[in-house]
């Protein structure tokens, strides 16, 4: 096992940064693939139009290319869903870490990094509008290299957000991540976040029957072994 440290970001890691992330997303694509294939609706998709096509035309070559058809689609969807989400962050928080997440107070990205490369992030974005009473932090983006995971980097990096949000005096910290991310779900519950509800991120997501999951952290007043 490498050794590895965690520092705030700099502008020089941009691009191993935007890499990890946007491989880490893709990574997602063959389970969102997999998980439609066994809804419901998509096996009577899938089954019952070639089946459909075979009665009407007789044509097996058509019932087989039908069914080849569909599933190109749903993999075309769940590629096009994750690389969707992918631009969407790189044209907002993403476009400029170190103006998003590097500029104000109470705020910050980090990177873990092992043998000079940056192996891992986390980001943590004050909330704007949180519940009345509350001060609330948003942990993003955490994310390991897959050969330097199973090395505790990744609850590393979310000690490194809980013990920022401490010392910057927030309540809670907040979370989403999809029902597949099963790894990161697993971590954040070891850590003590409790999920809270769930909602689709837009219509491509409920169409593929992916919510996402809402987790809160409740920040203890004072330290505590994790």
């Amino acid at each position: 096992m490498a050794p590895y440290c965690i520092r705030k970001y700099k502008e020089s890691d941009r691009k191993p940064v935007l890499q990890l992330f946007a491989q880490g997303m893709y990574e997602h694509v063959p389970a969102t693939f997999r998980h439609m294939l066994r809804l419901p609706k998509t096996l009577l998709v899938i089954f019952g139009v070639p089946f459909s096509l075979l009665l009407i035309s007789g044509s097996w070559l058509l019932a087989i290319m039908s069914s080849f058809t569909l599933l190109l689609f749903l993999w075309y969807l769940a590629r096009y869903t994750w690389n969707d989400y992918v631009e969407n962050c790189l044209r907002t928080d993403m476009a400029d870490i170190s103006k998003s997440y590097m500029s104000t107070r109470g705020s910050c990205f980090w990177v873990a990094e092992s043998g000079g490369d940056v192996v891992g992030t986390v980001g943590a974005l004050a909330v704007e509008s949180p519940p009345l009473g509350k001060k609330q932090v948003e942990l993003f983006h955490l994310s390991v290299s897959m050969k330097h995971r199973g090395e505790g980097i990744a609850k590393a990096l979310v000690r490194t957000v809980l013990q920022f949000a401490r010392e910057q005096g927030y309540n809670e910290v907040v979370l989403s991540t999809s029902i597949l991310q099963h790894s990161a779900l697993a971590v954040y519950q070891k850590m003590g976040f409790q999920n809270t509800g769930q909602f689709f991120l837009n219509k491509n997501w409920r169409l593929m029957g992916i919510p996402v999951n809402e987790l809160i952290y409740q920040v203890p007043s004072q330290p505590e072994d994790m």
